[in-house]
């Protein structure tokens, strides 16, 4: 009787065994909630089992040795509650109804129901690891209640100790198959978290590989990602949208695209008006009707839908479960990127039109400083006049060859300067001595007008207001992979005032140079000017690096 119960106990365990090497069981299994009609589907898959139990039975004395039991504590130990119960239920009025005045029928009846509930009460609160062990510890309980349910209802009661003396250990010990058949699905369970991580992973591959093209998002950026995409999942074709047309198809059918047709279709613009996921897993794509599987995941940037990632497949039911993880997780990375690509295009747009604006302040400060020189110039030196305006002339021609704040080499900075430097010691005359300490070797670039404003500054607030003569030093300095750039004059020197204004960004508008320059450098190279006090005179540096990224901030600061 033992050998009869874990035969069909055997043969529940491989019919459940093919079932999860379904497609669609597989999916049912891995998924933490369930429909109403999945719910039902696996109910019924139960209380077959537990039928078929029930007919393949070995009769002993009016009573039926099977593994009712068995099918009913599975089902509610693996699905929940609702499917134990209704499982439980269904199977112990089959049980009463084939032999309603059997010495069993009754016992049957209450113990089916009360396995269905302690099979729910498992689930529900028994951790996944243990459940096994709970759910053949539930169905010896259960199948020992049933036992003492035939004695006591059994007349005469000689009857009951009779049946349960043959039937008690066979049934009491097939329950083993429980632990045996909740292992074998929750191991099919457990195959969810290798898939998320494998997907997880192939994920942040796509990331890694497409994170460069969303520096620049435009049609051939959004092509090389929709390849990889396509490629790395195996898709037959790939495209991303936004809420008007398509940007990017790659794939098959991609030739339907080149003709000027990229409208949306009304799958996707469905799922942009609604937000949702949509799955046709046996269908016509829109323009290619050779694809018959296709997700359209809409994608979100603050809040809103901006667009679509579409993947399509020429086979019916390409689209499974994991499949779906996945692309969902791709959705938001690409939105995540498209995002931040967005916020750096901003962010860069608006870096640029700040330093045009501060730029355009220097401009017509110098340009009236040198107009007045040339024109004290005309009348006593008229070759002077004529050299300054070549002066002139020379340097606004490399202003007006710059492009949006381009950077330039820095021997063109040099020439500006000094350009402008002849113009001022015009101004000044033996007043006003320049010297250079320039390395010859230096070769990198840098944005137009930071020097020039500081020499600036060091004559007009410097050297001018003070008595007697003044000099301005001009330093450049390879310091490694920096340079170091510095402007020193012996005037009156530079005020705490001054300073602390620049550190708070204030300063009059007739005195914009410094605050102008210390703007730029912050906003190029990640910190403004070093500002330092000297007796006599003022020292301003700032270093840029020579390769444009921005500098440790311990190189950046603003001291007195």
């Amino acid at each position: 009787m033992l050998l009869a119960v874990f035969d069909r106990a055997a043969l529940m365990l491989i019919c459940l065994f093919f079932l999860t090497r379904t497609r669609h069981f597989r999916q049912l299994l891995q998924k933490d909630e369930h429909s109403r009609q999945e719910l039902l589907t696996v109910t019924a898959i139960f209380s077959l089992f537990a039928l078929f139990s029930t007919w393949s039975a070995v009769n002993v004395e009016g009573s039926l040795l099977n593994v009712r039991i068995i099918a009913v504590m599975s089902g509610g130990i693996l699905f929940g509650p609702w499917v134990g119960i209704a499982t439980g239920t269904i199977a112990g009025l089959h049980r009463f109804l084939i032999d309603i005045h059997g010495v069993s029928s009754v016992p049957c009846l209450f113990t089916s129901i009360i396995a269905g509930v302690v099979s729910g009460w498992i689930n529900l609160k028994v951790a996944k690891e243990q459940r096994w062990r709970l759910g053949i510890l539930g169905g010896m309980l259960c199948e020992s209640l049933t036992m003492l349910l035939i004695i006591l209802w059994a007349r005469p009661p000689a009857l009951g100790l009779e049946i349960v003396s043959e039937i008690a250990i066979p049934m009491i010990l097939g329950t083993v198959s429980i632990g045996l058949i909740v292992l074998l699905v929750q191991s099919v369970e457990g195959e969810k978290e290798a898939v998320a991580a494998r997907h997880a992973k192939l994920a942040l591959d796509i990331a890694n590989k497409t994170l460069p093209l969303f520096r620049q998002v435009n049609s051939e950026s959004l092509r090389q990602v929709c390849n990889i995409i396509r490629n790395d999942i195996n898709a037959d074709a790939v495209a991303i949208t936004n809420k008007h047309q398509i940007l990017a198809y790659v794939g098959y059918g991609e030739q339907h695209y080149r003709q000027g047709d990229d409208a949306l279709s009304p799958t996707t613009r469905q799922a942009i008006n609604y937000g949702k996921i949509i799955i046709k897993n046996n269908d016509e794509a829109y323009r290619t009707r050779d694809i018959h599987s296709m997700i359209v995941i809409p994608l979100w940037e603050k809040g809103e839908v901006t667009g679509t990632l579409k993947i399509y497949y020429r086979h019916a039911h390409r689209i499974t479960w994991s499949l779906k993880e996945l692309a969902v997780g791709l959705s938001q990375i690409i939105s995540t990127q498209l995002e931040v690509s967005r916020t750096e295009q901003l962010r860069e747009m608006a870096n640029k039109a700040e330093l045009r604006a501060l730029q355009s302040k220097i401009n017509p400060h110098f340009l009236f400083n040198a107009l007045n020189a040339i024109s004290s110039s005309i009348r006593l030196n008229p070759d002077t006049a004529r050299q300054l305006i070549i002066n002139l002339s020379r340097y606004l021609r490399y202003n007006l060859e710059l492009n949006d704040d381009e950077p330039i080499d820095i021997k063109k900075e040099l020439y500006q300067v000094k350009d402008y430097i002849a113009i001022e010691q015009a101004r000044f005359g033996d007043k006003l001595t320049m010297i250079y300490h320039i390395d010859e070797e230096i070769n990198c670039t840098l944005p137009s007008l930071l020097i020039q404003p500081l020499v600036e500054n060091a004559i007009v607030h410097g050297i001018q207001p003070c008595r007697g003569k003044g000099v301005v030093t001009l330093s450049i300095e390879d310091v490694g992979d920096r340079v170091r750039i510095a402007v020193r004059d012996t005037g009156n020197g530079i005020s705490d005032e001054v300073i602390a204004r620049v550190q708070r960004n204030e300063m009059p508008g007739n005195k914009i140079g410094l605050l102008n320059v210390h703007h730029r450098v912050k906003l190029l190279y990640g910190g403004g000017l070093q500002i330092t006090q000297l007796h006599p005179g003022t020292e301003i540096v700032f270093f840029i690096s020579k390769n444009g990224d921005k500098l440790p901030e311990e190189t950046l600061s603003l001291t007195a």
